[in-house]
Order: structure tokens, then sequence, then C-alpha cells
């Protein structure tokens, strides 16, 4: 089968496509043929090995897997001695955030993991993208306390994270407001947000305290450049480590300090995560967006764009 193969941390230039055995399968262990996955930020922290806490999980001096990828879909082939929950022919799709090595032809993932059927009316390529954006979104949402009064500010929407965030709001009642690029304006509006302030536009950042939370998915801002627009109580939330690693300490700083609080969420039940999120998109809450496809021979280019920081949703790698 083909995979994608690494020997050592490093930019997608080291990425190669090679052929290697199809794995069997344990007791607890499906063998899925991989129809599609995708190439993230989380995949290109994997890929790297950045930030270099990031290695306490996918390992310290080498990949734990030669193969890149943190989630799939795709269609069971065979299952193990102990396994009741799936069968062969189902459509599958899961994720973990510190790697499954999914860029590859078939996979052996254990049901332990965050696997699930896919909703009979997503495709392979939507199931993908109801994964790694999703779950991180999830996660935001259920670290603060928000009903439907609450205003919320989300950064960088039209990515895989923000624009999970918004449709999850949305989906709530909650009252968004994003920052993202004014040509996807239309986009985002039909996620859910109320009002779009393009790129470097200040206006949202100067209007006042009138945010019960700002959200972050991108990590582009400081807590101290948002704080003017967060009221008092309210949370600053970001995806990223921040400048010198300033969203790990502020959240201790600002609990006993400040009447604005940082939040630094970490995630952790993937599969309550991914269950949410497929409830919503069955009821009609919750949309996959997809960016655009690239072939597994193409997985070096995928990732050179993914870094480029301006994709809109998801961007998914076409496997079988």
């Amino acid at each position: 089968m083909r995979a994608s193969f690494r020997k050592s941390y490093g930019g997608f230039a080291t990425l190669r496509i090679v052929e290697v055995g199809i794995p069997s399968v344990g007791a607890t262990e499906i063998l899925v043929r991989v129809m599609a996955s995708s190439v993230s930020r989380t995949d290109s922290g994997v890929l790297r090995g950045k930030p270099w806490v990031f290695r306490f999980f996918t390992g310290l001096i080498r990949p734990r897997f030669t193969a890149t990828g943190t989630d799939f879909s795709g269609i069971v082939e065979s299952v193990g001695a102990s396994v009741s929950k799936f069968s062969v022919g189902d459509r599958v799709y899961g994720f973990r955030d510190t790697g499954l090595g999914s860029h590859v032809e078939y996979l052996a993932v254990d049901v332990k993991e965050a696997v699930l059927t896919i909703p009979e009316s997503a495709s392979f390529h939507d199931a993908v993208a109801l994964t790694e954006g999703a779950f991180y979104a999830v996660n935001f949402r259920e670290k603060v306390d928000l009903n439907s009064d609450s205003r919320v500010l989300v950064i960088g929407a039209t990515g895989g994270i923000g624009s999970s965030l918004t449709q999850i709001l949305a989906a709530e009642g909650i009252w968004v407001d994003v920052v993202a690029p004014a040509a996807h304006a239309e986009l985002v509006s039909r996620l859910g947000a109320k009002t779009c302030f393009d790129i470097g536009d200040t206006a949202a950042l100067e209007s006042g305290e009138i945010y019960d939370v700002v959200f972050d998915s991108v990590g582009k801002s400081r807590f101290v450049t948002c704080a003017p627009a967060i009221k008092p109580g309210g949370a600053y939330l970001s995806s990223e480590l921040g400048n010198h690693a300033e969203n790990l300490y502020l959240p201790i700083v600002t609990k006993f300090f400040r009447k604005k609080k940082v939040l630094f969420p970490i995630p952790t039940d993937i599969s309550g995560s991914l269950e949410q999120v497929r409830n919503l998109n069955e009821s009609g809450k919750f949309s996959s967006v997809i960016d655009r496809e690239f072939a597994l021979e193409d997985i070096s280019a995928a990732f050179e764009f993914v870094e480029k920081g301006q994709k809109v949703g998801t961007v998914i790698l076409t496997i079988s």
C-alpha cells in the first residue's frame, strides 16, 4: 500500500510516498481502507515536532509514526476477534490529535480510539471535516459559561476551528461576531455570524467592553490587545501558546489579579467531542467547510498550502 513517510521531524519537503505492507489487525483493532484524510495545523505540528512540548506525545527524539496524519474516513475491511462495535463494510471516521499515522491507504486502528460511524448523509470528505477543527472548537466552548444573552467574538472564523466554533455557538442561539477576510463575509454569515470584521479592522476591539468571551482560533492576537473589548468577568481564549508562551501562565495570573481572565483549554474527550459535532451535523446545525483537495501524491503541496495560514475550513487529502 502507499503511505506517507518521514524518518525524523522536519518540514514538508522531507515527506515522500512509499510502498509498505498492509498492516494486520489485533484483537481490538479494525482495518480501515482510508478514503480521505485532512491536513491541518495539528498535522503540521506533528510533522515538525513543534511546539517542542508536542514531542512528549508524538515521540521525543523521532516521530512515533513514520506516516503523518491525525484523522481518517474510510471503510472497514476487517475486524479483530474482540471487536463487536463495527462490522466489515461500515463507513467510519476517527481522529487523534497526537497522530494516527493515517496518511496511508490502509490503517489498523484500535476501537478504543475515537472512531465513529459516518453520518448517513455525509461523504468521506465531509466526515474528516468533522474532526480536528470541530474537536478543538467543542473544547473551547466547554471552557466557558455562555447563554443566549452572551456575545462572543471569534477571531479567525474561516479556519477549521473558527468555522466550527462559529456554527456551534450559533446553534445555541449565541450572538457571534467574527474577524475574517471580507471576501468570506458571506460564508461566515451562513455559518451564523452576525457581523464580520475584516482582517486588520480594529473596530471589534475598539467598541468597548461588549464581549463575554473573545476566542482566538488562529493564535494571531494577544490578551493585552483584546482585553478592552471584554466585559468584566469575561474571558480570552487562544488556540496557541502565544508570545513567549504567555497563554500558559496568564490563566494563573489573571485568575487572582484581574477581572478578565485568560483560559487555555487542554482538550481531552475526543470521542465525546466528535459525537457532539456528529449530532449537530445530523440535525442540520453543523456543516463541513472544505477548502480544497489534494491527492496523496501531492501531500507536500498540501502541507505547504496549510502552513501559509490562508485555508478556509478543511484541506482534504484524497487517499483512495
